[in-house]
Parts: structure tokens; C-alpha cells; sequence
């Protein structure tokens, strides 16, 4: 079963745009040559999209591969298909990597665990119940990576279909 999903690369140097490549295309089995634009929000760096279709794995693994370079700011998202829901890995600097499994439109899905336990640590005073709950919605990464989201708005999106 197959999927849709989006690599958002928001901000790289440009000495680490080869490399970025290169790890995406080892996830995906085949060539890319993405087309980066300037980041206006963060002058020195570049940005590029790439949207991709294959198994719902593609997400997690893109992720995974992307994940250690510390100057990287990126989110990948997959639709949810019949098989698996969907989901949502963002990444900066400073917070590191996030990870969301999304509903069919596109609601983050908070699994019972994690909400009881941000329950228990709010009722024991060890933090705020509203802080715990937006940290499990990404609310960090999405204040840190909006400005970066605005400046790419009109930038040109590719479509690599079929991949396997």
C-alpha cells in the first residue's frame, strides 16, 4: 500500500545541500536533485520540497536519515493510507526531532499513555498540564519553524511518483 507525503527541508547551509541529497536518495532508491532556494528567514541558508509517494514507511526513514545534522531545520510528513495512519516528524537545532501520528485529517493523534502521564506530572505539580499538552501536539516546533514555513510560501514543489 502506498502513500503521499512531503519533505520540507525549511533551512540548510549550503555546504550540507549534497549531502541532503544524497541521504534522500538513499531512502528513496533513487536519484534527486532537489531545487533549493535562499531562506529568507535565516540569510546563509538554503530550502527546498520534495512531495513523494510510496510506502508509509518513507516518512520515519527520511527522518531517521536527516535527523543528526545539527544545523538542519526539516519536517516530513506521510498521509495516513488504508494500512497505516499518517505522520508528522519535525526537526530543529535546538528542540531535535518530533514525532506525531496523524488522523485522516490530519489531527494529531496523542496516544492514552502519554496523555495520562502528562496528567500524573501536572498533578504532582512537576509541570503545567497546558505546557505538558502542547509539547505532545508540537507546539515548540511549530513556534520555531513557522517563520520559516511563511518564507517558503511560492516556492516550486516537485513530485517524484512511484517510488519503491
Amino acid at each position: 500500500m502506498t502513500t503521499r507525503g512531503v519533505l520540507f527541508v525549511h533551512s540548510a547551509p549550503r555546504a550540507l545541500c549534497p549531502h541532503i541529497e544524497w541521504a534522500v536518495a538513499g531512502v528513496l532508491g533513487t536519484r534527486v536533485s532537489l531545487d533549493w532556494t535562499k531562506q529568507p528567514a535565516s540569510p546563509g541558508t538554503w530550502r527546498a520540497e520534495l512531495s513523494w509517494q510510496g510506502e508509509s514507511a518513507i516518512a520515519s526513514n527520511l527522518a531517521s536519515a536527516l535527523r543528526g545534522w545539527h544545523l538542519l531545520r526539516f519536517e516530513v510528513t506521510a498521509e495516513p493510507c488504508a494500512t497505516a495512519e499518517g505522520a508528522r516528524y519535525c526537526c530543529t537545532p535546538d528542540l531535535g526531532i518530533y514525532h506525531a501520528v496523524t488522523g485522516i485529517h490530519g489531527d494529531i493523534m496523542i496516544p492514552e499513555d502519554r496523555l495520562r502521564a502528562a496528567a500524573v506530572r501536572a498533578a504532582r505539580g512537576e509541570s503545567d498540564l497546558q505546557a505538558e499538552v502542547a509539547h505532545l501536539l508540537g507546539k515548540p516546533w511549530d513556534d520555531e519553524l513557522e517563520p520559516f514555513r511563511h518564507a517558503g510560501e511560492g516556492a516550486p514543489v516537485r513530485w517524484l511518483h512511484q517510488v519503491v
